[in-house]
C-alpha cells in the first residue's frame, strides 16, 4: 500500500485546548491525500485521548515512551511518517485551505527544491496581522537570508520525504530551539530551500512560549548554527560574527554604540560580497538581496536610535555605502533619533524605575507555567 502525499508532523504537549482547531484546519485542506502524525510527548493533559478519539482516520496518534522534548518528538514523528513529503506543523498553528496543495504542486514541478516554506501571518487572539518576513523572495534570497537569520517559520515548511529520511537525526537535539534553523542549513546539501510568498499559515502568538522563555538557549543554538556556517570564510572571527548577528539582528537587542553598528555593517558587507561572488545570482535575486540587507541594517540603526544608544550622527557616519538606508529614509531615522534623545534625557531620572520594571518582568517570567501549549511544546 502506498503512503499519502504528505505526512504532517505535530509534536504535542499540553495542547488539548488548541489541537482541535489545528486538526480542523487540516480537514479543510483542498488536498485530501494526507496523514497527520500527532506525537504525544507524555503530556499530562487529555490531548492524547482527544487525538485517539478524533473521528478522521487520517489523524494518527503516536505516543512517546518517555518525555523527550520537542526535538525528539518531532524526530519520532518523521520516523513514523509514510508520506511522499513531510510537513511541519505546531500544535497551535492553523493551515490555510490551499497550503498542502500549493506546496505539493511546487515540489512536483521543481525537483531541485528540497524544502519549501510559505509566507505566514501572525495570529494573536482573534487578530491577524502580517509577519515581518520578506514580502517577496526567490530561492537565492532565502539562501542569502539563511546566512544572517532564520527566514522561515517551522510550521510552514514541507520537505521531500527522501531528504527527511536521509538526515540522521532529522532535527538535532543539541540545537534546541534553533533546530529548525539548523535543519534548513543541513537540507541545503540535498537541494534548494525556497518559499511560497502567499501566506498559507496562521502562526499563533501568545505569552509563555519557548521563543520568549528560553531565549538564552535559542540564542546559543543559533550562534552555533551561524558560527559553523561562516567558519570557512571568517575563521576565528565566526563566533564573534554569529554572536553579533544573533544578539542584535535576530534577537533585536539594540547595539550599544557606534562601533558595534559599524562592525555589523562591515559584517553584512563581507557576507553579502562572499554570497554574490559564490552564487552569482540572477538580477532579480541580486536586487532583492541588496534591498533586504539594507532594510536589516536600517532596522539596527532605528533600534539604537529609539533605545538612545545611538545618535542620528552615529548612524549616518557609519552607514555602509553598499547598504544605504533600506526602507528608512533620513526623516524616519531622525524621528527615531528624537525618541532616543528623549530617552537619553530621561535616563538618569528613570534608572530606578527601569530597574524596578526589569525586576517585575523577571518575576512574571518565573511565574509562567513551566509547560504551556506553545510553539515547541515541552522542554
Amino acid at each position: 500500500m502506498t503512503g499519502p502525499a504528505v505526512s504532517v508532523i505535530i509534536p504535542a504537549y499540553n495542547g488539548a485546548a488548541l489541537l482541535p482547531a489545528t486538526l480542523r484546519s487540516l480537514a479543510d485542506q483542498t488536498l485530501t491525500d494526507w496523514e497527520a502524525v500527532v506525537v504525544d510527548d507524555c503530556s499530562p493533559d487529555d490531548g492524547a485521548a482527544l487525538v485517539a478519539a478524533w473521528p478522521d482516520p487520517r489523524v494518527r496518534l503516536v505516543r512517546m515512551a518517555a518525555n523527550g522534548g520537542p526535538v525528539r518528538a518531532r524526530n519520532r514523528g518523521v520516523a513514523e511518517a509514510r508520506g511522499r513529503h513531510v510537513a511541519g506543523l505546531d500544535q497551535d498553528d492553523l493551515c490555510r485551505p490551499e497550503r498542502l496543495a500549493r506546496q505539493v504542486a511546487l515540489l512536483d514541478l521543481h525537483p531541485e527544491v528540497a524544502l519549501l516554506g510559505t509566507q505566514v501571518e501572525f495570529l494573536a487572539g482573534d487578530t491577524i496581522r502580517p509577519s515581518g518576513y520578506a514580502a517577496a523572495t526567490t530561492p537565492g534570497l532565502i539562501d542569502w537570508l539563511l546566512r544572517i537569520e532564520n527566514p522561515l517559520a517551522w510550521s510552514s515548511i514541507m520537505v521531500r520525504g527522501e531528504v527527511a529520511r536521509a538526515l540522521a537525526p532529522f532535527t538535532r537535539p543539541e540545537r534546541l530551539y534553533a533546530e529548525d534553523f539548523d535543519l534548513y542549513h543541513r537540507v541545503r546539501a540535498f537541494g534548494a530551500v525556497a518559499r511560497l510568498d502567499e501566506p498559507l499559515l496562521l502562526y499563533r502568538q501568545h505569552d509563555g512560549g519557548v521563543s520568549r522563555r528560553f531565549v538564552d538557549t535559542m540564542r546559543a543554538s543559533a550562534v552555533r548554527v551561524l558560527a559553523d556556517r561562516h567558519a570557512p570564510l571568517l575563521g576565528e572571527g565566526a563566533e564573534r560574527a554569529a554572536t553579533l548577528l544573533v544578539t542584535h539582528h535576530m534577537g533585536g537587542e539594540p547595539v550599544p554604540d557606534r562601533a558595534t553598528l559599524a562592525e555589523l555593517g562591515a559584517l553584512f558587507g563581507t557576507l553579502q560580497a562572499a554570497y554574490l561572488a559564490d552564487v552569482t545570482p540572477d538580477r532579480d535575486t541580486r536586487r532583492l538581496v541588496r534591498w533586504e540587507t539594507a532594510r536589516r541594517w536600517a532596522r539596527l540603526g532605528q533600534a539604537g536610535l529609539r533605545a538612545g544608544t545611538l545618535t542620528l550622527g552615529d548612524v549616518l557616519a557609519v552607514r555602509p555605502a553598499h547598504l544605504g538606508l533600506g526602507y528608512a529614509g533620513a526623516d524616519t531615522l531622525a524621528m527615531a533619533g528624537l525618541v532616543g534623545g528623549g530617552r537619553r534625557a530621561g535616563r538618569g531620572a528613570g534608572r530606578k524605575a527601569d530597574r524596578l520594571a526589569a525586576c517585575r518582568r523577571r518575576r512574571q517570567a518565573t511565574m509562567l507555567p513551566r509547560h504551556s501549549a506553545e510553539k515547541h511544546g515541552d522542554d
